[in-house]
């Protein structure tokens, strides 16, 4: 684990900016340094910044069709009309739900919901779905993280008489979908000022709308910035400008008010004495709802969300705490038999992109195991389930930063049934026969692309400082406020140089590394998760080297008791 990935240090800011911000915000040079790095380089935009408020929302007018949209839903409003919430079975797609079915009811309407079966429809708009509305008397479906691509589905639904307003966030596919409103604010056309929303943020600033055309307070919305912050920060989205303050005012609400769901997802989680920020979402909340759509029912993440009572809510988060504890076991056994794949498949050395495929595999995992498998390999992985009845291969797949899956998935959709996603992350189709062949095409799309420079993980660090700036110059104070932290806002890695290994280093859990360095007479206790192997144990114990390391500064709360410290994500022997 030592020093595997090239620290990538920023270029030099502006010194004038820099003393500009540290006098009107009274912060010390790494902080303003930090500001600049990450483009806030005016004393207003830092501020702003650093307090963010529901009034630099954007207007919601300004989205492409938003008004045909917020207008026809009022009419439905006013005039009780069925409306169905068609969903996406993931935590974006629940938490979207979950919010325009709350706020749509507590308008006064008749709304109910549809969330496909991963396993049986597939992600997206399905005929069998708009079939249903039909049975149930549906005039108009709002589609929610879904349908930018869902073309026939938007006819039929037409054809047989019901008005569509999709919403969604991901990339528009080459042939418009044709809907009485479509909301996305990546289509070419729409000149909305942030593109970064998640499916859940697109329904908000719909809902925003709405209140709007109906002339409601909009605090009837604001009331769910919890459940939409949920979703943003479980998406993985870019946490800055209306995302950042979405999360921020969401998570004011979880950690003060929690609606009876999150409240017994916290506990069974066990995080009833913990601050809930974007990393308890991330790797606590988030597995344990999108649980219930990849191997149990998504339905019932609607219903945790939705729930009135603490003992119901408790009974479906222990059923959800269940199903994760199911799904771990499951993608454990697919990474281990990728891992095998990839050992008796591949020269790594010489493979830009590889492509495994099963038909033992349950599709509703293998999304996380290709995350896994990018971390231990760095390279874009998709990974493909197939049917061993129909021959039918349902793949997810992740990538690094530099490359492109979706543009990737266009490259290669000659081979594909569908496709859909973004840059990350990516969703496909295909037949068993064409998966050689795709293979093939995928790495040669990868290998035309990245570079060996590509292919070796990079740490981008903030810059240097000294032990004594993070303990007695409250480095930490400051770096508080740049929470909530996620993609394009992450938190700080800083690099201290030349530390001393201060007692004996030891492994803590399966894998992980503990120890305290020091530097003159300031110590810093520091975990490596990851990083605990007795080679490094033994080196760190008997050669006494002088460390360079990089790291995040954090609380650590123990039994009531909090100090700070390092969480490792390299480190290196001094020079």
């Amino acid at each position: 684990m030592r020093g595997q990935k090239k620290w990538v240090f920023p270029p030099p800011v502006d010194a004038g900016l820099q003393n500009q911000l540290m006098d009107a915000l009274d912060v010390p040079p790494v902080i303003a340094k930090i500001l600049l790095q990450r483009g806030w380089n005016t004393p207003e935009k830092a501020h702003q910044f650093l307090n963010p408020s529901l009034e630099s929302l954007h207007d919601p007018f300004l989205m492409k069709d938003i008004a045909i949209a917020a207008n026809r839903l009022a009419k439905a409003l006013q005039n009780k009309e069925r409306i169905m919430v068609y969903g996406d079975y993931d935590v974006d797609g629940i938490t979207g739900t979950s919010l325009l079915l709350s706020v749509l009811r507590r308008l006064g309407g008749d709304v109910d919901f549809y969330i496909p079966d991963r396993m049986n429809e597939g992600y997206g708009l399905s005929i069998e779905g708009i079939r249903q509305a039909l049975r149930d008397g549906i005039s108009l479906i709002v589609t929610v993280d879904c349908g930018i691509r869902a073309t026939d589905e938007a006819k039929f639904a037409e054809k047989v008489g019901i008005d569509m307003i999709v919403t969604d966030h991901h990339e528009p596919g080459e042939n418009p979908v044709e809907a009485l409103a479509v909301i996305n604010p990546k289509q070419t056309d729409d000149t909305y000022p942030f593109t970064d929303l998640c499916g859940a943020g697109v329904a908000f600033k719909l809902l925003c709308a709405v209140t709007r055309v109906m002339n409601k307070p909009l605090q009837i919305v604001f009331d769910y910035l919890d459940i939409v912050a949920l979703g943003t920060i479980s998406d993985i989205v870019p946490l800055v400008d209306e995302n950042r303050v979405i999360a921020h005012y969401g998570l004011r609400l979880i950690n003060t008010s929690p609606r009876v769901g999150l409240k017994a997802l916290i506990h069974v989680a066990g995080l009833k004495q913990r601050r809930i920020g974007s990393s308890e979402i991330v790797f606590n909340l988030a597995p344990r709802i999108n649980a219930g759509g990849r191997i149990g029912d998504a339905k019932r993440g609607v219903e945790l969300l939705m729930a009135t009572t603490y003992s119901h809510a408790l009974k479906i988060a222990n059923g959800l705490d269940a199903e994760n504890k199911r799904r771990q076991n499951i993608d454990e056994t697919i990474y281990e038999d990728a891992k095998r794949m990839v050992e008796e498949m591949y020269d790594i050395e010489h493979t830009r992109g590889l492509v495994l495929a099963s038909e033992e595999w349950h599709a509703g995992v293998i999304g996380i195991v290709a995350s896994r498998l990018v971390e231990k390999y760095y390279r874009p992985t998709v990974l493909i389930s197939i049917d061993p009845e129909t021959g039918a291969g349902k793949g997810s797949s992740r990538s690094i930063p530099t490359f492109h899956l979706y543009e990737a998935m266009v490259q290669c959709s000659d081979l594909l049934d569908e496709f859909g996603g973004h840059q990350h992350a990516a969703g496909l189709t295909i037949r068993k026969e064409r998966i050689h062949a795709f293979r093939e095409r995928f790495n040669a799309v990868a290998t035309n692309a990245l570079t060996p420079e590509d292919l070796i993980p990079h740490l981008e660090v903030v810059g240097e400082v000294t032990l004594d700036d993070v303990i007695n110059g409250k480095l930490y104070v400051y770096l508080k406020q740049f929470a909530p932290f996620g993609p394009q806002n992450m938190r700080p890695v800083l690099v201290t140089r030349r530390v001393d290994v201060v007692g004996t280093p030891r492994i803590v859990g399966r894998n992980h590394l503990k120890f305290t360095v020091g530097q003159g007479d300031v110590t810093l206790e520091i975990i490596g998760f990851g990083f605990g192997t007795i080679a490094l144990v033994d080196e760190l114990t008997y050669a006494r080297p002088k460390l360079d390391i990089a790291y995040v500064v954090e609380e650590n709360r123990w039994h009531g008791r909090i100090t700070l410290q390092g969480r490792l994500k390299d480190l290196k022997f001094s020079e």
